[in-house]
């Protein structure tokens, strides 16, 4: 009989003087170029150790061979071994900090689990009513799936679980036997599924919609704006879904026009409306390039909302970007009355808080109206951001004259 395999030796890894102190001050990521030395080729979704330059435990974290983000860490600072218990202590820790959402009488969407930010590098989980949606950006998480299914259903009882995929790593799940949109516990009731935010009822599409069918880190900026709605005329654009525009209608909006390019936004927009009866606000939908909308039309509004999607996808774009936000205020602040309020907000990663504010204030500046601001927001309470790289919402309030 063959003697057994020998087992193999944890994967070790050397990374760069300047990775060294990035991990010890807390940064969860370590890539491919910082890495400087490891002992064998790594697996996705091993548990790598990483060693410092006096050869002492620095962080442990999962490996990923087929990304330039090489290593995600789990836990930096004194060796410890990562058994059944600290996972489940990993992730009540990130349950916890969502206990007042969780415990809400009107609200059953939000974010579980916020990727690196809770210590789950790559990894985001939504709750949408019963059901959890899975959103994976790593390959490296494919081996820990089980787990991480067991300790979701023993929290969750009772609720279905969605895998949804990064683009980038579908062919290599689908040789997991995993896919986009696959069911991986539970009974799936319907799709698009319903849930509550802030008593109102929307839609996520769980199987195909983007992230993982809704966006739910808006929840704060879209109550803020149902306080200012009472008898102003709304304009919601890059309304997708409509999330801005059901709030404007329930704090009483005298009308409220959602405007988006894509026909399947407005038409979940108009499902959303449809399964709120009591909201009795005429809404209206045009599909349009906001853009352009903006420049040609005549219109005037007492309430102007402008929500678009990324406008910097990377570095070599920001630039562009910040002039884009500013000219997409300067047009918004066109169609505003006089005492007007503009809501502008970004999700650009590229492009800081502070330069994407400034460029909102100076469309203001440049208008020759008076105008004054009414506050900033960042990040919503259970989409935190730990590292800088995880930043990327923000909005600026502003009042014109």
């Amino acid at each position: 009989m063959p003697a057994p395999a020998p087992a193999r030796p944890r994967l070790r890894l050397r990374v760069t003087a300047a990775a060294e102190g990035y991990v010890r001050a807390g940064h969860p990521w370590v890539y491919e170029s910082s890495v400087r030395e490891q002992n064998r080729d790594g697996e996705a979704g091993e548990l790598a150790v990483i060693y410092d330059r006096r050869d002492r435990f620095l962080a442990i974290g999962l490996y990923d061979p087929f990304s330039p983000l090489r290593l995600r860490v789990l836990h930096a600072g004194p060796p410890l071994t990562l058994d059944d218990a600290w996972w489940a202590a990993h992730l009540d820790n990130a349950v916890q900090k969502r206990e007042a959402l969780a415990n809400s009488a009107d609200t059953d969407g939000y974010r579980v689990l916020n990727g690196e930010s809770d210590g789950f590098g790559g990894l985001v989980v939504d709750r949408y009513a019963g059901v959890l949606v899975l959103k994976v950006y790593t390959a490296a998480w494919f081996p820990h799936l089980e787990r991480i299914l067991g300790l979701l259903a023993e929290r969750f009882s009772d609720a279905a679980m969605v895998l949804r995929l990064s683009r980038n790593i579908q062919s290599i799940a689908a040789e997991e036997g995993l896919s986009d949109g696959q069911v991986l516990s539970g009974d799936l009731p319907e799709n698009p599924v319903i849930f509550h935010e802030s008593g109102l009822a929307f839609e996520a599409d769980v199987l195909r919609g983007q992230k993982t069918g809704f966006f739910l880190d808006q929840r704060e900026n879209r109550q803020r704006v149902e306080g200012w709605a009472q008898g102003r005329r709304v304009l919601n654009a890059f309304s997708f879904s409509g999330g801005f525009s059901l709030y404007a209608a329930r704090g009483g909006a005298t009308e409220v026009v959602s405007l988006d390019i894509s026909a399947h936004a407005l038409a979940g927009a108009e499902h959303n409306f449809a399964l709120n009866p009591g909201l009795t606000t005429p809404h209206e939908t045009i599909q349009a390039d906001v853009f352009d909308w903006l420049a040609r039309t005549r219109r005037t509004f007492d309430l102007v909302i402008l929500d678009p999607p990324s406008l910097a996808r990377r570095e070599t774009e920001r630039t562009g970007a910040i002039r884009a936000y500013g000219k997409l205020a300067a047009d918004g602040i066109a169609r505003l009355a006089p005492g007007g309020i503009l809501l502008s907000a970004s999700c650009s990663a590229h492009v800081s808080a502070d330069e994407f504010w400034d460029a909102v204030r100076g469309a203001a500046q440049a208008s020759g109206r008076t105008w004054k601001e009414l506050g900033t927001s960042r990040h919503a309470p259970d989409h935190h951001a730990t590292f800088a790289e995880a930043e990327y919402l923000k909005a600026i309030y502003l009042e014109l004259g």
